[in-house]
């Protein structure tokens, strides 16, 4: 995974990865500046996540920045707190109808600022679960919700006989049209775009 300057190598073995990363780089003319560089990590902190070989959560430092945030007294404020946390909304559910009476605000369409819905919103942070990578070998359990702002899936996978991990999940606010669909119809949407996702 490339972001700008940052590179986030993972191969399945340790024998391929040492073949790998070191090919690839020079095939691709890349220079890398050795003091920069880590190798051969379980865990790594990459972009706002701790990324560890069965799980991915974030960090603390995230978490922290979140619950930290001041209330925004202008619309710009509100605009700079709601382009900041949707990078994490797979971590909580269900982020579309925490964040809507907010999105509201800054579309003209809510009268006052929702302070109860900025402070659900912030608090969410503070009970994300760690995520868990797929396991393609294991079944999915899919369970998706509906409410009439939005629609979401948790996608979960057995670990062990009642133990469930769950893996990344997703919500989607819905449009005008979609809040007209009957629950039936909004269910369906939801699995259609979680199996999408």
């Amino acid at each position: 995974m490339t972001y700008i300057d940052d590179i986030l190598v993972y191969s399945p073995s340790y024998d391929q990865h040492v073949h790998d990363v070191p090919n690839n780089v020079l095939c691709k003319y890349l220079y890398c500046k050795l003091e920069k560089c880590e190798f051969h990590l379980h865990k790594v902190n990459f972009l706002g996540y701790i990324i560890r070989e069965d799980s991915v959560s974030m960090q603390p430092c995230t978490v922290e920045a979140v619950t930290r945030w001041p209330q925004p007294r202008t619309h710009t404020e509100l605009q700079r707190f709601l382009g900041f946390v949707p990078f994490c909304r797979s971590f909580i559910q269900p982020f579309s109808t925490l964040a809507r009476p907010l999105s509201n605000l800054l579309q003209g369409k809510a009268p006052h600022l929702r302070w109860t819905a900025f402070t659900r919103l912030k608090k969410a942070f503070t009970e994300v679960p760690v995520l868990q990578h797929l396991d393609p070998s294991q079944p999915f359990i899919m369970e998706t919700d509906n409410s009439d702002v939005g629609v979401g899936n948790v996608l979960s996978q057995r670990a062990g006989e009642a133990k469930l991990n769950l893996v990344p999940d997703f919500t989607k606010k819905l449009n005008v049209a979609e809040v007209n669909y009957d629950v039936g119809d909004q269910e369906l949407l939801a699995m259609k775009l979680a199996f999408k996702e």
